[in-house]
């Protein structure tokens, strides 16, 4: 599942859930629900994630490795 790229995409970089969610512009709790896979994570927000951790859609989907 792609959420534990972005959890481990924030923690290889040293950054908390605020620090990602105050870039997203959302709540702590509703990025925290997003990294756990409680939540549908927007496109939008994907397409942000990705240019923050400057990696592909397709990397934090899964499709490649």
């Amino acid at each position: 599942m792609f959420f534990k790229r972005i959890y481990e995409l924030r923690v290889d970089r040293d950054m908390t859930q605020q620090q990602v969610a105050d870039y997203l512009t959302c709540n702590r709790q509703v990025y925290a629900r997003y990294e756990r896979g409680l939540r549908e994570i927007p496109v939008s927000m994907v397409i942000k994630l990705a240019k923050l951790y400057n990696v592909t859609v397709d990397y934090l989907l899964g499709l490649e490795s």
